[in-house]
């Protein structure tokens, strides 16, 4: 059980503590080689995407914004990083039960992160844009599995204790953001514990695809980097 009563309050009528347990997964591969899982749990069902990888333990979590949504910002960024990093970590693409919803979608997360450990995954990065960017924070504070965080273009609700998170925080954010300005992440930068980094790009909106290449890069080389530690019960 999750408590968040010392977070952003919540709205007349909605729980405190929140639960969610996983009862099953179903996963169908693709021609792609990547599998469609479907994740049942205790408040219904999370579709996404794993992006398998058999010779590392690494791997990351990748969420969109308040509409959810499996494909990322930065025209596609989440399939096209998920395929690219699968030679040295594993990905899961992940929509959300319920979009929009703070702390239902934050529990999808850590949902993920328990899936992907019962798989043999060892450390877990987060990848959000923009709402999502507010949700992997969080999750990243609560779960110790969790070794890294990637908010893109993030928003500030939810994110008031990223002075706790204390593990690689990644922020990007674009200039010309005109749905939430890029002083949202300096924020988030100002109050967060080292190790961070805060990177701007002069040209790019909401959506990031002005730098699609650049930020790219920058995520494919940052993500295995924080997920070098060993799978569980390995030395």
């Amino acid at each position: 059980m999750i408590d968040f009563s010392d977070d952003e309050p919540l709205a007349p009528g909605e729980q405190q503590d929140l639960e969610l347990q996983i009862r099953q997964v179903a996963a169908h591969p693709d021609d792609d080689g990547n599998l469609r899982v479907m994740i049942e749990t205790t408040r219904g069902q999370i579709r996404g995407v794993l992006h398998p990888c058999a010779t590392a333990p690494g791997a990351a979590i990748y969420v969109g914004g308040a509409m959810g949504g499996l494909q990322g910002p930065a025209n596609d960024l989440y399939q096209r990083l998920a395929d690219r990093l699968r030679p040295s970590i594993s990905g899961l693409r992940i929509h959300y039960r319920k979009p929009g919803e703070f702390f239902e979608c934050v529990l999808d997360v850590l949902a993920g992160v328990s899936f992907l450990r019962g798989v043999g995954a060892g450390d877990v990065a987060l990848v959000g844009h923009s709402f999502g960017g507010a949700v992997v924070i969080k999750a990243g504070e609560i779960a110790p599995q969790v070794t890294g965080v990637a908010a893109l273009s993030s928003q500030l609700y939810g994110t008031r204790g990223v002075e706790r998170l204390g593990k690689p925080l990644l922020l990007v954010h674009g200039m010309r953001d005109g749905v939430l300005d890029h002083a949202a992440s300096e924020d988030i930068h100002a109050r967060a514990r080292e190790p961070k980094r805060l990177v701007l790009y002069a040209e790019a909106d909401h959506t990031l695809r002005q730098c699609a290449e650049e930020l790219e890069g920058l995520l494919a080389a940052w993500l295995p980097s924080v997920v070098s530690g060993p799978a569980p019960g390995r030395n």
